[in-house]
């Protein structure tokens, strides 16, 4: 295996996971800013008020996203596989 092909397998691998990861971080991204503009506009500052929305946010986001994060890395895999093959 040369130096271009690891690069291109290690490109094709950050991206996957880029792919598989962007959803739920945009989730918890978004909850955490709504959470946080609600807490400056009451000054309430719990700690949890932030934590328990973000966990069962991200969870829904995870079972909405989770066919088509599966799909991505099926996809990697077989393009590894086949990398592994064609040697």
């Amino acid at each position: 295996m040369s130096g271009p092909e690891v690069l291109d397998v290690a490109r094709d691998g950050v991206w996957t996971l880029i792919l598989v990861a962007s959803p739920l971080m945009l989730v918890g991204l978004a909850v955490g800013i709504v959470i946080a503009l609600f807490q400056a506009l009451t000054q309430i500052q719990e700690m949890t008020l932030v934590f328990v929305p973000k966990i069962i946010a991200i969870f829904v986001a995870m079972v909405v996203a989770l066919p088509f994060m599966g799909q991505a890395l099926a996809g990697y895999m077989d393009r590894i596989a086949d990398r592994i093959v064609s040697f």
